[in-house]
């Protein structure tokens, strides 16, 4: 039958011309490109509610309408060859779920991907020839669980690691018959143009997962291993480098102001110790002496965070006294303390830093201070228990300490009670 039907859009007809037939099963229109570009209306369908064979061949079609076959829900085969369609829509699919045949050997259309959500789980047969898409994704044939003949003849393909897998359903799949695999021809890259796809080496592609699997789990307990090493071994060396880095940009922002210290003296100490410094140490150095110190627990600012807390403490006092006793050395925050003090003591090349021993301590339990005693090299400490039968002497010494020049070179004698090198 020949015949000249061409609608210029997709509007729906006021009178669909096969809206009374509806015991039709098959319905074909051919060799109608003659008349140009052309659209279906989306009603164009409506009453064939028993087609199951519809034929379109060569009508230069450039697209259909998604509601086109929702008058033909019992189509089981389509034909499409020898149109203009470069796309299409899953939707156009979803009333015609039992599709068991499709043709879109089309020459435009540029992927199959629109398989992915069509949901065309009954298809046996597809033919999509002389298109121009040359990857045929992984995702396509597992959305055509029942599909059991594929003719792709005459289209060309990637041949890299993106077109791995398909080789290996071609040679490997029981279910579905490929027509014609073994002349499917690359097209890119360059170098392999001509060459059979079927040719192509993909063990280049083949990732290893338990090699892979194995790699990782190993890396990540050398990092295990790695982080409990240092953690055990270096814990103290490593947090003292991030103090005194600390430390030493709190030091580059004041380097250039000239303020007048807020303290005499920044009292570091253990909560334990506490009970001493507010009866001894506070009284008689600013209660006698006149000396005004910055304490944790009066002068720290409210919620504002620790180490700034110390920092500032810190560079705000002319001196740091630390008390020093067995559970101060146990606390990570007393360490913290002494360690940016320390550090003030080097970059400043001020004598700053005044230690306190309330107790006399192994020089077992001074180790990890080791470098920090090195580098203080001959400076010297006030010992409490020594200065029991002399109160008045250590007192006096503490003074005197408060009272030096900033040189370090100078005045070391102030502080000489117990040598601790």
């Amino acid at each position: 039958m020949n015949n000249n039907i061409k609608y210029r859009d997709a509007t729906a007809l006021t009178d669909p011309p096969f809206s009374k037939l509806s015991r039709l099963e098959t319905l074909v229109f051919l060799g109608n490109s003659r008349r140009g570009k052309s659209l279906l209306p989306s009603n164009f369908l409506q009453g064939l509610t028993n087609l199951l064979f519809f034929d379109i061949r060569n009508a230069q079609l450039l697209s259909l309408h998604k509601d086109t076959f929702t008058y033909t829900p019992q189509l089981q085969k389509l034909n499409l060859n020898s149109n203009d369609i470069k796309d299409f829509c899953p939707e156009l699919f979803y009333p015609i779920r039992g599709l068991k045949s499709l043709y879109i050997s089309t020459k435009s259309l540029q992927s199959l991907d629109f398989f992915i959500k069509a949901n065309l789980t009954e298809l046996t047969f597809l033919q999509a020839r002389k298109n121009q898409y040359s990857v045929f994704s992984e995702e396509v044939i597992k959305s055509l669980p029942a599909l059991v003949y594929l003719d792709l003849q005459t289209n060309s393909f990637t041949c890299d690691c993106n077109n791995a897998w398909f080789q290996r359903w071609v040679v490997t799949d029981k279910q579905t018959q490929v027509y014609d695999a073994d002349n499917f021809v690359c097209n890119y890259p360059s170098e392999l143009n001509g060459k059979k796809l079927l040719d192509f080496d993909v063990q280049s592609c083949i990732v290893d997962t338990e090699f892979i699997l194995f790699i990782s789990s190993m890396c990540m307990i050398l990092l295990v291993m790695l982080v409990s090493f240092t953690n055990h071994f270096l814990g103290w060396q490593l947090a003292y480098a991030y103090y005194l880095f600390r430390a030493f940009l709190f030091d580059l922002k004041l380097k250039n102001k000239h303020d007048p210290n807020q303290y005499d003296a920044f009292v570091s100490y253990n909560n334990h110790d506490e009970l001493w410094v507010m009866r001894e140490l506070v009284p008689r150095l600013e209660g006698e002496q006149g000396w005004k110190l910055c304490l944790h627990h009066r002068d720290f600012e409210p919620g504002k965070p620790i180490i700034d807390n110390i920092t500032d403490a810190i560079y705000g006092s002319r001196k740091t006294i630390c008390v020093i006793s067995r559970r101060y050395l146990k606390s990570e925050w007393c360490s913290n303390e002494l360690q940016v003090a320390s550090y003030r003591l080097f970059a400043e090349q001020k004598d700053v830093l005044i230690l306190v021993f309330l107790e006399d301590i192994p020089i077992a339990q001074l180790s990890p201070y080791y470098r920090m005693r090195k580098l203080l090299k001959r400076r010297t400490y006030l010992s409490w228990p020594r200065a029991e039968e002399h109160p008045e002497v250590f007192w006096e010494k503490l003074r005197q300490a408060l009272t030096t020049r900033e040189d370090p070179e100078g005045d070391r004698f102030l502080l000489t009670v117990v040598d601790r090198r």
